[in-house]
């Protein structure tokens, strides 16, 4: 297995994608450090949601089955 060389954070990989960072938050919930979805911590208590290349992999995956399934909960959000 190769070394994790970055870690982009959820905002990053939204505007990467295209997508809205909240609903992108909700689908990555079911994910785990195995599937590339890490916590990044910083000071003052911070902390955001951060994939690797693998995890961003695997968020398009899921992405692409929320997307494509009507009865998956939650719903990607509505672009006015």
């Amino acid at each position: 297995m190769a070394a994790i060389t970055r870690v982009y954070t959820l905002a990053h990989v939204a505007e990467m994608l295209g997508e809205d960072v909240d609903w992108l938050s909700e689908i990555s919930g079911d994910m785990e450090p195995e599937d590339g979805y890490l916590w990044i911590y910083g000071p003052n208590e911070e902390q955001t949601q951060g994939f690797t290349d693998f995890g961003i992999d695997n968020l398009i995956d899921a992405i692409r089955e929320y997307k494509s399934n009507p009865n998956l909960q939650p719903r990607p959000p509505v672009r006015t």
